[in-house]
């Protein structure tokens, strides 16, 4: 099995992984036009955003791209829970000069639907990816019908043999050290996730689907590592935080590039979910790990306006640095130039 092109058609077996609050097409169409992968994150995506970006990413690339979606199942909103989330964050509301009554509730993160499905089959996506699980199956035979490869997170050899059943055609095998949201959708017990070069030989040997190596994974070497151990791409994300093409904010891109090498850790303060960042001041006074941060994805709305504030007096406090491990190959170069890298082709 070469690279990807037994299922994706691309030169290259470098997947960008999606990356919603520092991307946009621009960056997936320059990764997909140097031979890779370029994927486009869709769950913060207003339905106007998400025709504009396809659009773009249709004029600008024939190559095969990548639409991320979340197929998480939220309940309704908790009033008691996000009362007293409200209660834990009001000192910083104080601080800030922020009303809490002027929070806007409801989730930031929409999971896919018909209506979605309904908005992009007539671009008919090569590739559509999803984190937490997958769609109901009616919704997946009928991306299927468009001819597009459907690929999902696993960080459990569990959640890989369960994609297999559903219908997946690929499986990305996260490894704890990745950066963003952890993608496990059956289990939420934090001993059970393995480093990548742990989890990615027993999910190889457990299905009979292609596998895509995620999580620490910065430089040709460590592509070259998990090809070696069976993977068929490798899927990148810390790595592109700093090209020109990201939109990374200016107090998230100082954080990278701090000296004094800040730590990642796994929380779930600003979501609900749990997802590996730069440690701040939001990480070590509520957290990592929060008894009182609502369920998934509704923590986020009342962070939002703390991190309005405080990025705007240059402070990262409340922002959700998203990175993984491995920060050595995060490093300030056209994504074009850093595709090829990875690749060993540059």
């Amino acid at each position: 099995m070469q690279a990807m092109e037994c299922f994706a058609g691309t030169e290259l077996p470098i997947i960008q992984a999606p990356m919603a609050g520092v991307q946009g097409s621009t960056l997936a169409i320059a990764v997909s036009n140097a031979g890779g992968l370029g994927s486009l994150p869709c769950a913060m995506l207003s339905q106007d955003a998400l025709i504009k970006e396809l659009t773009t990413i249709a004029a600008h690339t024939d190559r095969p791209y990548n639409l991320n979606f979340f197929a998480h199942r939220p309940e309704p909103e908790s009033a008691t829970s996000k009362s007293r989330w409200l209660e834990v964050l009001s000192p910083y509301f104080q601080e800030w000069s922020i009303h809490s009554n002027d929070i806007a509730g409801g989730p930031s993160r929409a999971p896919f639907s018909k209506a979605i499905a309904d908005l992009i089959e007539p671009f008919r996506p090569p590739v559509i990816s999803f984190h937490f699980g997958l769609p109901e199956p009616r919704l997946l035979q009928r991306i299927k019908s468009w001819g597009s490869l459907i690929i999902s997170t696993a960080t459990t050899v569990d959640e890989a043999l369960w994609l297999e059943k559903q219908g997946a055609d690929a499986i990305i095998a996260q490894g704890l050290e990745a950066g963003g949201h952890r993608g496990s959708f059956l289990n939420s017990d934090l001993n059970t996730q393995l480093g990548t070069f742990a989890l990615l030989p027993q999910i190889i040997d457990a299905v009979d689907l292609p596998v895509i190596a995620a999580g620490g994974i910065a430089d040709a070497k460590g592509v070259q590592a998990v090809m070696g151990l069976g993977a068929v791409a490798a899927q990148v994300g810390t790595a592109f935080l700093l090209c020109p093409e990201a939109t990374t904010s200016e107090v998230h891109r100082l954080a990278l590039q701090d000296s004094r090498s800040r730590p990642t850790v796994l929380t779930n303060v600003f979501s609900g979910g749990v997802a590996r960042g730069l440690e701040n001041r939001a990480i070590r006074e509520l957290g990592p790990i929060s008894e009182a941060a609502p369920d998934f994805p509704y923590a986020s709305s009342a962070i939002a306006p703390l991190r309005s504030a405080a990025e705007a007096a240059g402070k990262d406090d409340f922002s959700p640095l998203w990175c993984g491990q491995n920060r050595s190959g995060c490093k300030t170069l056209p994504a074009s130039e850093l595709t090829r890298r990875l690749a060993g082709v540059a």
